[in-house]
């Protein structure tokens, strides 16, 4: 019999303003619905880590390794500000919203995370992790690039972001777009009882 593989990734669950600012984004482009997918509400999250697909047997062990690295870190402040495109805005595939604040924390409890789940079958991004809230996804080819300019220029109040702790979730692909559920949740130490 073989072996059942769930689709997994870490994240982090954003601020519910969130919510608010994504409806007012979406008014800043005009473009082909089919080709332009909107994160929808309860999907929107901050990932670190995207595994892939992970035998289901090895949930528990993962789940242990995610606990280890995120208990050596305290809380980290972001603040969610500006926005932003990959790769190019002449050629947009994904619209998100900035992160800024203990940005290089955040990367370095990233990168630690990498380390170990690479020790696990893995293998760390090629790429170096962006802090960022993916928006909206372009499918290509669309018949007109998109303009994004609005998009990129709109302005709003910055947003608080505090992460205490992180989830490991399994996403399922359904025509109606992925669904979530949780796999385990983990809290960062505690500042009163983490050693300086």
């Amino acid at each position: 019999m073989s072996e059942r593989l769930l689709r997994t990734f870490i994240s982090v669950t954003v601020p519910k303003e969130i919510i608010s600012l994504r409806e007012m984004l979406r008014t800043t482009v005009n473009f082909q619905k089919k080709n332009l997918r909107w994160i929808k509400i309860g999907q929107i999250h901050l990932t670190l880590k995207f595994l892939g697909f992970a035998p289901e047997e090895t949930i528990d062990d993962l789940n242990s390794v995610i606990a280890s690295v995120v208990s050596r870190y305290q809380k980290i402040d972001l603040t969610v500000k500006g926005t932003g495109c990959f790769p190019v805005p002449t050629r947009p595939r994904v619209l998100w919203l900035g992160i800024e604040g203990e940005t290089e924390k955040l990367i370095q409890l990233v990168t630690d995370l990498n380390t170990e789940l690479e020790q696990h079958g893995f293998p760390a991004e090629p790429q170096q992790y962006t802090p960022h809230i993916t928006l909206a996804r372009i499918k290509y080819p669309p018949k007109h690039t998109p303009d994004i300019e609005s998009f990129l220029q709109t302005t709003y109040d910055p947003i608080n972001m505090m992460i205490n702790r992180v989830q490991f979730l399994r996403s399922e692909l359904f025509p109606g777009g992925p669904v979530y559920s949780i796999l385990g949740t983990h809290f960062l130490a505690p500042e009163d009882t983490k050693e300086n």
